[in-house]
């Protein structure tokens, strides 16, 4: 008698690159998304797969799944994610109270109304603590935002973008200090944080673009424009 050959095991990925629209997989996705939560992972490809699928087979929607696929791809900012996301999630959907709470937490980051998004996001705790991580990222998100346009910050804007105070951000100014390059100056009222520098707060570091077209891709062009 023939020993029954064991079955085949795929990824998650695999799995959505051979047949994204296979509602078999449906279920793994949706273990797939809790992982990234526990793992503090991130696969948006995967999530966009399992939003497409609800959309076929909406009896089979699940609140919870798709809250935390837009509360990670919040996370993600200031990637598209969250806008992808959400053209996927049917309207009747999106009138539901948590995601018209997301919906708002997402415009005031994408406006960068970082006090408006903490003071909201307080109210929040049960629908974004599920998520691992989720403050940590946003604070990024706000640094990143500071960092196009500012060079220095006073301590107080910064406190406020990030929602951190006292001797915490002490803590987080020294982590800086140490591992992205910031510098701590003395002003008037406080302390100014001056911010690494990028191609954005000093323009002068920007390539030109011409500098950055090797010669022989230059001389390829010349016979054609001749």
């Amino acid at each position: 008698m023939e020993s029954e050959q064991p079955a085949e095991s795929y990824t998650v990925e695999e799995l959505v690159a051979v047949n994204p629209y296979n509602p078999d997989i449906l279920s793994d996705l949706e273990g797939f998304v809790n992982e990234q939560v526990s793992n503090q992972t991130y696969n948006l490809d995967a999530n966009l797969s399992l939003l497409r699928l609800y959309q076929f087979e909406p009896e089979r929607l699940s609140v919870q799944i798709v809250s935390r696929i837009l509360i990670k791809a919040l996370m993600a900012m200031p990637g598209p994610d969250f806008s992808l996301c959400l053209f996927l999630i049917p309207e009747h959907v999106q009138m539901e109270e948590q995601f018209k709470t997301l919906i708002v937490l997402s415009h005031y980051l994408e406006t960068a109304r970082f006090r408006q998004f903490w003071d909201e996001a307080s109210k929040n705790h049960s629908i974004l603590d599920v998520v691992p991580g989720f403050e940590q990222a946003i604070q990024m998100y706000a640094i990143h935002v500071l960092s196009l346009t500012y060079q220095k910050v006073p301590r107080p804007v910064l406190a406020e973008a990030i929602n951190i105070e006292g001797l915490a951000l002490d803590k987080f100014l020294e982590y800086h200090v140490a591992n992205s390059g910031w510098v701590i100056e003395k002003g008037a009222h406080s302390q100014i944080i001056v911010l690494s520098r990028n191609e954005f707060n000093h323009p002068e570091l920007k390539k030109n673009t011409a500098e950055t077209v090797p010669f022989e891709h230059v001389t390829r062009i010349f016979p054609v424009l001749s």
